[in-house]
């Protein structure tokens, strides 16, 4: 059964354009990737879990700062990705310093088959894009939550 995922695409205007919050996956397999890889803060819901809730779970967990209030998340909808899983997002506007972000780590064995753990960062950085850099950057299938935020 594919899995469901929830997330936050913050948005802000700087000096008259519009920008929007993506971050870049942490650990070994996504170091040296850029184009495609970018996401929004999103991660996996548990089962039965409220997705908004989720959202604003993940948006703390992948960034180490509070998400923004429930009431002032909009619903951008779903997607799928090629995977199968199924990302809903919401959209809200707010600001944030990306050089303080504090992601949550997961252990992998690595290098493989190594026998060694090592601890990584879920993100290991965050950025404010304008709309069309952000669409070079961000997984495809993701890029259709920008179009819907305009």
């Amino acid at each position: 059964m594919p899995t469901q995922s929830a997330g936050i695409l913050l948005h802000r205007l700087r000096e008259g354009v519009a920008e929007v919050l993506i971050v870049h996956p942490g650990g070994p397999y996504w170091a040296r990737k850029d184009a495609g890889a970018w996401s929004i803060p999103k991660g996996e819901c548990e089962d039965g879990e409220d997705l908004r809730a989720c959202a604003v779970r993940e948006f703390e967990e992948e960034l180490g700062v509070a998400a923004p209030a429930a009431g002032a998340l909009r619903e951008l909808g779903s997607i799928r990705l090629r995977s199968g899983k199924r990302v809903t997002a919401w959209a809200a506007h707010g600001d944030l310093d990306v050089g303080a972000i504090r992601s949550n780590t997961f252990m992998l064995e690595w290098p493989p088959r190594s026998g060694q753990e090592q601890e990584f960062p879920e993100v290991d950085r965050a950025g404010w894009f304008g709309i069309e850099e952000a669409r070079e950057r961000l997984n495809p299938a993701q890029a259709v939550f920008l179009d819907r935020l305009r």
